[in-house]
């Protein structure tokens, strides 16, 4: 297998802010919580930080989508940097991940803090916080193609899409609710959650439809709160006090066109090309994995991803998830440990991959998956935008 560099990238630390629906901190208080406690955990120094990149970069947007830059937390920090780099147009979530993974790789940087922040919960109460267009306001770009449609925010989007999912696949409304169970469930194991009370089907079933076929417990939960991840070079992270942890695989691909409105995929998305990518860089296969984070900003994307890994058959995730028993964390093939984006928070895949470590280090108390797991696959998705890594440790 060609040594590619992702396989000299490391994960040495994580950290995390308290998650909440109403900060008690500011945007940049909350980054620079996740971010010490990141450093303090990878067992290194501020004065060893020589690298930096986030998701999607702050944008100075009142909706709390990305409220802080890279140059408000170095400065904050006072971290001196060879390299650094935000930016919107990436593969989707984990491009600042993958940015980085090319910065170690090139010699540009040691030891890179990635992080993203959310103050969408406290925005929400202002402002239309998840709104794509917000009412009355002049459609432009894209959203003109939406506008016809009462298309305003990403559930609305979405369903076009799971509209068409469904039709194909014929899954069934109690199949898809077991991806909401199923991280309410591990959730109420997980302190940090924001969402821990029980769930039933029959309170999935009686929820609000907020656009067909997505109900309300099918979407992610806005919060507050920042994931900071370090990145390292493995040479640099075999003395560090976490097992040595290193990204195996990655896969970024951009093979469909790059457009919310005129998708090559409808039902897929960019999915398939980027699990191949990915499959195409590792020895490594779907039997290989203990546990996935699957990106669940909405439970179709979680759906979609067992498909399109090859954990089971196009359209033969509804035959896979049954009864939710399959991806619990009892079982064969568990995810979203933390309760995903759907109990635990919003964090765009972040807090998955926060997990993820959680659980290849063994620290996940109540809701650590059973055995040692050795390898971890995270993923994100999103229109024309993908993305996916495996993580694995010795």
């Amino acid at each position: 297998m060609t040594a590619y560099p992702e396989k000299q990238t490391a994960i040495t630390g994580i950290g995390q802010s308290k998650i909440s629906r109403g900060a008690e901190k500011s945007a940049l208080g909350l980054t620079i919580d996740a971010a010490m406690q990141a450093i303090e955990n990878a067992g290194l120094k501020r004065s060893d930080i020589d690298g930096m990149a986030c998701w999607p970069g702050g944008t100075g947007e009142a909706n709390g989508f990305a409220p802080v830059s890279i140059s408000v937390l170095q400065d904050a920090l006072r971290l001196k940097l060879d390299w650094y780099s935000n930016a919107s147009e990436t593969s989707g979530q984990f491009g600042a991940l993958f940015n980085a993974v090319g910065a170690i790789g090139a010699g540009l940087a040691r030891h890179v803090l990635v992080f993203r922040t959310m103050y969408e919960a406290t925005a929400r109460k202002t402002s239309f916080a998840n709104a794509l267009n917000q009412p009355g306001e002049r459609v432009h770009g894209i959203f003109n193609w939406y506008a016809p449609y009462h298309v305003y925010a990403a559930a609305l989007q979405q369903a076009l899409f799971f509209n068409l999912y469904v039709h194909k696949s014929g899954i069934r409304p109690e199949q898809v609710a077991q991806i909401a169970l199923n991280g309410r469930r591990n959730a109420a194991l997980n302190p940090a959650a924001v969402y821990r009370t029980p769930l039933t089907l029959d309170d999935y079933l009686a929820s609000p439809v907020i656009a067909t076929p997505l109900r309300l417990y099918d979407c992610d939960v806005p919060i507050d709160g920042s994931t900071a991840i370090i990145l390292s070079h493995r040479d640099a992270a075999k003395d560090g006090p976490n097992p040595l942890t290193w990204i195996e695989a990655i896969g970024s691909s951009m093979r469909y066109r790059n457009s919310w409105v005129q998708l090559d995929a409808l039902d897929t998305q960019a999915q398939p090309e980027v699990a191949r990518m990915m499959w195409s860089r590792t020895d490594l296969m779907v039997k290989d994995i203990d546990v996935a984070e699957l990106y669940d900003g909405f439970s179709y994307h979680t759906i979609n991803w067992l498909e399109n890994l090859g954990v089971c058959g196009r359209y033969e995730a509804k035959d896979f998830i049954g009864d939710g028993s399959r991806i619990a964390l009892e079982g064969e093939f568990p995810i979203n440990t933390n309760g995903g984006a759907l109990s635990a928070g919003r964090m765009h895949a972040y807090g998955q991959v926060h997990e993820a470590c959680v659980q290849l280090w063994g620290l996940g108390g109540a809701r650590q998956v059973k055995g040692e797991p050795k390898v971890a696959s995270l993923t994100t998705a999103g229109g024309p935008l993908a993305g996916s890594f495996l993580l694995a440790r010795d």
